[in-house]
C-alpha cells in the first residue's frame, strides 16, 4: 500500500488498469463514427484521464480537437439548483460531434448540465465519457456513453482527482485509508 503525503493509499485502479482501458476506450469511441470531433475535458478533475485518453484516440486512429471548460457543483457552485460555469468553452459547437470527458460520475448534475449545454449551442452529437461510474450515486437520470471503471461508493484520489488540492499526480485511482 503507497504511502503519500504521509497518507496509506489503498489501489482501487493501477496505472497499468488505466492505460489498458484508455486503449481499449478508445477503440470503442472510433467505432462511434464520429464526424469532425471536438473533445471537451471537464476541469480540474478529468485533466489527466483526457490526456491520456486524447493520446489514445490519436494511436486509434481519431484526431479531435480538444477544449476545456471548468464547472463546479462542489460547495458555492450551485446557483439556483445547477452547476456554474467558472471558464467556458471558447469553439463553436453548433454542428459538431462533442465528446465530453468527466472523472467521475456521481449524482449526474455536472455532466447533464455539460450535456444539455452543449445540445443547446446546438452540438449534432454528444458522448459523454466517464473513468469512473459510481451508478449508485445517481441523482439525475443520465448515464455515460463510455465508462472506464465502475467505482465502489468511496472518496477516490489520484489520476487528476484531489482532495484539497492533493493526490492529483498520482498515476492510479485509489482511496485515503488513513495515516501512515
Amino acid at each position: 500500500m503507497p504511502i503519500v503525503r504521509d497518507k496509506k493509499i489503498e489501489i482501487l485502479f493501477s496505472a497499468e488498469e488505466i492505460a489498458k482501458r484508455n486503449s481499449e476506450l478508445a477503440e470503442e469511441i472510433i467505432l462511434s463514427d464520429l464526424k469532425n470531433p471536438l473533445v471537451i475535458s471537464i476541469l480540474k478533475g478529468s485533466f489527466v484521464f483526457a490526456a491520456d485518453l486524447i493520446r489514445a484516440l490519436h494511436h486509434a486512429g481519431l484526431s479531435p480537437e480538444v477544449e476545456f471548460i471548468s464547472i463546479t457543483s462542489y460547495g458555492g457552485g450551485i446557483e439556483a439548483g445547477k452547476p456554474k460555469i467558472l471558464r467556458d468553452v471558447e469553439s463553436d459547437v453548433n454542428g459538431r460531434d462533442v465528446i465530453i470527458i468527466d472523472d467521475i460520475l456521481e449524482s449526474g448534475g455536472t455532466l447533464k448540465f455539460t450535456r444539455d449545454l452543449m445540445r443547446e449551442r446546438g452540438a449534432n452529437h454528444v458522448s459523454l465519457i466517464a473513468l469512473l461510474d459510481k451508478s449508485e450515486r445517481r441523482s439525475h437520470a443520465i448515464e455515460a456513453d463510455f465508462v472506464g471503471f465502475e467505482c465502489p461508493d468511496k472518496f477516490v484520489v489520484g489520476y487528476g482527482m484531489d482532495v484539497g488540492h492533493a493526490f492529483r499526480e498520482l498515476p492510479f485511482v485509489g482511496v485515503v485509508t488513513g495515516e501512515a
